[in-house]
């Protein structure tokens, strides 16, 4: 039988518009899609762990890994037709704004029952997986103990000049929270982001460079660049499991501690698989083996609490986190526009 000349290519262009809609099937198409801000290594463990427990998506789910700040800019872009169904990794700010513009979905209740009430977003629409801690460190083959800061002011005193490496801000919830935060400090005491702003200014003329992302910064303070910046301790600990010279400092005003969240995409393609894998992830069992091997301190109550814990005196800087939150983005901008390598 004679095929038409049009009817290849009108059979292609329906197979490629079936697969855009996520409706092919088979042992090796994709049946879930994360975007993630964690580290790959503590993402790669989750997944494997994952389709252990769930063989139907072995080797089908897929993972984008991506800068805090920028995944929540590409949920946003997606809007209109989301690629995605689960947001793992972010800070309350970028989740109550996608909450807010109808963006999220709330998965099943028994999943969220699992996490305390104050650990939750609004409506439930996003879910705290974890409590970041964000302080200092070192390099200790550069710097003593008896050197390092031990608070958040010391890091503008003015013999720390070219001492500093820190991770670009503008792409990074986390920098993006530390440096609101700063700022909130003295914003607190005179409703003015003056104060902070100055002291921005004093981090800003001791900063040697801004590293690109976390394993830039990681590179560049391992080789000794510079000795000193600030980062989630969660990372930092796994940095030091794998042999980088690298001591956290908890700030003797407090380390700032914010939630870390999780969420599922409205009208994601694999709305059941999203599902799936967040009943997984905040099983008390999976965030058990989060924070004995990854260094993560759950949201969700453990058996017992891990082992490294009971050597770190954490102590947490109050923050006004909802106030913070309300005005990072001017904060942020006016930092990048008048501050950043400005002094």
């Amino acid at each position: 039988m004679r095929v038409r000349s049009w009817a290849v290519p009108l059979v292609m262009a329906l197979v490629s518009l079936i697969a855009a809609c996520g409706l092919t099937s088979g042992p090796t198409a994709t049946a879930l899609t994360i975007y993630t801000a964690r580290p790959t290594a503590i993402s790669k463990n989750v997944i494997t762990a994952f389709e252990a427990a769930e063989p139907v998506f072995k080797g089908r789910v897929r993972v984008l890994t991506l800068g805090a700040a920028e995944l929540a800019e590409r949920v946003r872009a997606e809007a209109h037709r989301p690629q995605a169904d689960v947001w793992w990794g972010g800070t309350p700010q970028a989740f109550d704004q996608a909450a807010r513009a109808g963006l999220l979905s709330p998965t099943g209740s028994g999943v969220i029952d699992r996490v305390p009430p104050q650990f939750r977003g609004q409506d439930d629409l996003w879910l705290g997986e974890m409590r970041t801690v964000n302080l200092i460190f070192y390099n200790n083959a550069m710097l003593g103990a008896a050197r390092a800061p031990r608070d958040w002011d010391d890091l503008v005193a003015p013999d720390r000049k070219g001492k500093l490496l820190i991770r670009d801000i503008a792409a990074s919830g986390t920098m993006r929270s530390i440096f609101a935060a700063l700022i909130g400090r003295s914003y607190a005491r005179t409703g003015s982001p003056r104060q902070g702003y100055q002291f921005l200014r004093a981090l800003d003329r001791n900063t040697a460079t801004y590293a690109a992302n976390p394993n830039d910064l990681y590179l560049r303070i391992e080789r000794q660049e510079a000795p000193i910046s600030v980062w989630d301790l969660q990372d930092i600990l796994v940095q030091r499991s794998k042999g980088a010279h690298f001591t956290p400092v908890v700030p003797a005003s407090g380390a700032m501690m914010q939630l870390d969240g999780v969420a599922r995409i409205k009208n994601g393609p694999h709305g059941d698989a999203a599902d799936a894998f967040l009943e997984f992830l905040l099983r008390p069992s999976t965030q058990q083996m989060l924070a004995d091997r990854s260094f993560q301190l759950p949201t969700v109550p453990l058996p017992r609490n891990p082992l490294w814990l009971n050597g770190i005196d954490l102590r947490e800087m109050p923050v006004d986190w909802a106030t913070v939150n309300s005005h990072e983005d001017e904060w942020i901008d006016y930092w990048i526009q008048n501050i950043k390598d400005r002094s």
